[in-house]
């Protein structure tokens, strides 16, 4: 797969007293891209239920370099930066860009899945591993 995006539509509730999209919605971006790339391509809730895994974020951050605004064109992408040998730890990237051309932010997300029943780390079922096999990947991509 060569690239995932989803387009974002800023709500009136997105905005800041400044009038510009509040610093958190950011973040509510990256996580809805991501969700969005497993399920679509078949890594949904319920898979992740049979087998009592769930991601969890050890960090994320954003880089802000424009303003996003009311009206704005917004579209989100998804690439996978870095990988573990048995899939359990990652790292994903989106970027978030203005009218299709301006980079407004950079959101880095570093995790893994988690068994929801032990509440430990685990390695992800065969899905997982297919799936992260497919996404795009960053330039910088490293698998180890």
């Amino acid at each position: 797969m060569n690239k995932f995006e989803k387009n974002i539509e800023i709500r009136w509730s997105d905005l800041d007293p400044n009038f510009h999209v509040l610093h958190s919605r950011y973040y509510d971006f990256g996580a809805y891209c991501r969700m969005a790339f497993m399920v679509e391509n078949g890594f949904t809730p319920e898979v992740m239920f049979k087998h009592h895994i769930g991601p969890i974020l050890f960090r994320e951050e954003c880089i802000f370099k424009k303003e996003i605004k009311f009206g704005d064109k917004i579209t989100i992408n998804f690439k996978m930066d870095k990988l573990t040998s048995n899939f359990a730890r990652w790292t994903m990237v989106h970027e978030i860009l203005v009218n299709d051309t301006i980079l407004a932010a950079l959101i880095t997300a570093e995790g893994a899945w988690m068994d929801t029943i032990l509440r430990k780390l685990t390695a992800p079922p065969a899905e997982a591993a297919d799936l992260f096999n497919k996404a795009p990947k960053t330039d910088t991509f490293s698998f180890k």
